[in-house]
């Protein structure tokens, strides 16, 4: 009794005892103050490289470039300095014999060196010579690379090198409408910091993404907006995290009401696999729950012939009509067949050169919970071809030269007296593939409900966690540190002790810990309060791995978002 009693005196005075306690700063050491001061000073983000593509986004190689900077503008070939340039002076950039020629308009050569070559302004913006964004002069912020394209001589490519912070004020208002809303642009902000952040196969050695919708839409500081930047500032450093791992977060313009999941959408990059494997956290989901799933027929076309409640009723998408006579339908199908034949998803092969018979009828036979075409046939007179994919469903059945928007789609056969086909209505909702957040979606939790990003991020994206990308704090990557914000001062860190550590050290916002670890391997994962030392706004955390532990150790650490919830989704 005398026990517990003293261990329930020690936890109200101390209610960080086997969490966290409070060490003397000189029991850290002194020593670590120039540390401290330089994980303070360091990037805010991770840094992302950027291909930057022409006018029409066609290509990202180039022959030749002019850069020029808002301030003065320094030159380095590699990291030697070669030259600094006046505020709106063009440098041009030429390959000759491989090597990059630099020259002012009037001729005058600069320098001849291997490269890459690095444009650097620290005071202002760099521009890329005729290059336009929105119909205007492109500006980029962070460090401009020309780099060799190494599969065509002679070619280059420019590449925006940029704090991942920067990066996303010129992708989140160019991604979705300022008009949807701050908490809207905030959902959209971490669904893009995802996007980034998230391991990929990249096309091009030289960047990690493209600036096009091949990636995300990215057109530089010049079309940055001022609540988007906003939003990007007041989601700081947050992700959305399923199990310990950045989510897959794709988004689209309009659900139509009931988003798909992702097996039913995508199918594996590698094996082509399809339907491909799950992902638990992009699961089907209608936006009024009591709305059963749409993979029977009938349900279907109830539900896309009429215009049910829904987050996306204010797009222009939210519901749509396209038709087809006979004819139009043979030649849209003659046309397009054989391109999507060559995707693999058309069974049997049709090729180029092929004749296709007379249209019988198009008949659905597989449905996701959305209504979202999985297998369709075309019935002809002679074969029936079965399309998979809703991206193939849309690209073949194109309308007027566009594909269709969404295939949340039922059709409608009108027949003449003998039975023959006369044409075909296509009934349907939704602007893109459908799977996670819906931007117009989005925009109507935000400005119609009010709701917090938070909460439209916990509704698209099933069973996440908001908080820090986790890292792994070892001896080898020994001091870490993290940017994130928070407006309501509420976070813990999340550690995964599998080594079985018996602390480890962090900064927050200036003040050091030793945080203090339990060992149970069985339940190795420990959540330590930290709200009472944040911030309203930025705050900062640099993690120390211990010098009195095993070097062959680790943890795996994150920052979690603990904002109450109020169960509504």
């Amino acid at each position: 009794m005398k026990r517990a009693l003293l261990l329930f005196l020690i936890f109200l005075v101390c209610p960080f005892v086997n969490a966290e306690s409070v060490v003397p700063e000189a029991t850290l050491g002194i020593a670590r103050e120039a540390e401290i001061r330089a994980a303070y000073e360091k990037p805010k983000s991770e840094i992302v490289r950027v291909g930057l593509g022409d006018n029409s986004f066609n290509k990202y190689d180039y022959d030749n470039a002019g850069i020029f900077a808002e301030a003065e503008m320094n030159i380095f070939d590699g990291s030697e300095l070669l030259v600094n340039v006046p505020a709106y002076k063009t440098v041009n950039v030429k390959l000759s014999s491989d090597m990059f020629v630099l020259t002012y308009d009037n001729g005058e050569v600069i320098d001849q060196v291997k490269g890459p070559v690095r444009f650097v302004c620290n005071d202002g913006r760099l521009g890329v010579k005729n290059l336009k964004r929105v119909g205007t002069q492109a500006f980029y912020r962070g460090e401009i690379e020309i780099t060799k394209y190494n599969k065509r001589l002679g070619r280059f490519h420019i590449v925006n090198v940029i704090e991942v912070e920067d990066y996303l004020k010129g992708v989140v208002p160019n991604e979705m409408p300022v008009r949807f809303g701050l908490e809207a642009l905030k959902a959209q902000s971490v669904a893009a910091r995802n996007y980034v952040l998230s391991p990929r196969v990249k096309a091009y050695d030289a960047f990690d993404v493209v600036d096009s919708v091949a990636s995300q839409v990215y057109f530089g500081a010049g079309s940055e907006k001022d609540l988007g930047t906003r939003a990007v500032e007041e989601t700081e450093g947050i992700v959305a995290l399923y199990n310990w791992d950045l989510i897959l977060a794709q988004y689209s313009s309009t659900a139509g009401g009931y988003t798909e999941s992702f097996a039913n959408v995508f199918s594996d990059p590698k094996s082509k696999a399809f339907p491909s494997v799950s992902k638990p956290y992009l699961i089907a989901k209608p936006d009024m729950l009591s709305q059963k799933p749409l993979s029977v027929e009938e349900d279907a076309a109830a539900f896309y012939k009429s215009k049910p409640d829904s987050y996306d009723m204010k797009s222009p998408y939210f519901r749509w009509e396209r038709t087809w006579t006979k004819d139009e339908l043979q030649k849209v199908l003659q046309s397009n067949l054989a391109a999507q034949s060559a995707t693999g998803f058309v069974h049997p092969e049709f090729r180029k050169g092929d004749k296709l018979d007379d249209i019988v009828k198009l008949d659905v036979k597989r449905r996701g919970e959305s209504g979202k075409i999985i297998e369709m046939e075309i019935v002809t007179k002679s074969q029936a071809y079965k399309v998979y994919k809703e991206l193939v469903v849309r690209r073949l059945l194109t309308n007027k030269g566009k594909a269709l928007p969404s295939a949340n789609v039922v059709f409608e056969h009108t027949l003449d007296e003998d039975g023959n086909l006369i044409s075909v209505t296509a009934f349907g909702g939704g602007f893109g593939h459908g799977v996670g957040l819906s931007q117009y979606g989005a925009g109507f939790m935000a400005t119609e409900l009010k709701l917090p990003y938070e909460k439209i991020l916990k509704h698209y994206y099933t069973g996440i966690t908001l908080g820090t990308k986790p890292f792994v704090l070892s001896a080898d990557k020994n001091i870490v540190s993290q940017n994130f914000y928070t407006k309501d001062k509420h976070a813990e860190l999340v550690v995964d002790n599998k080594y079985q550590l018996s602390h480890f050290l962090v900064n927050i916002n200036g003040k050091e810990k030793d945080i203090k670890l339990s060992k149970n391997f069985f339940n190795r994962v420990e959540k330590i309060d930290i709200s009472r030392h944040l911030k309203h706004g930025k705050n900062t955390i640099v993690f120390y791995y211990p010098e009195d532990e095993d070097k062959n150790k680790g943890l795996r650490i994150y920052a979690e978002l603990t904002a109450k919830d109020d169960g509504l989704f």
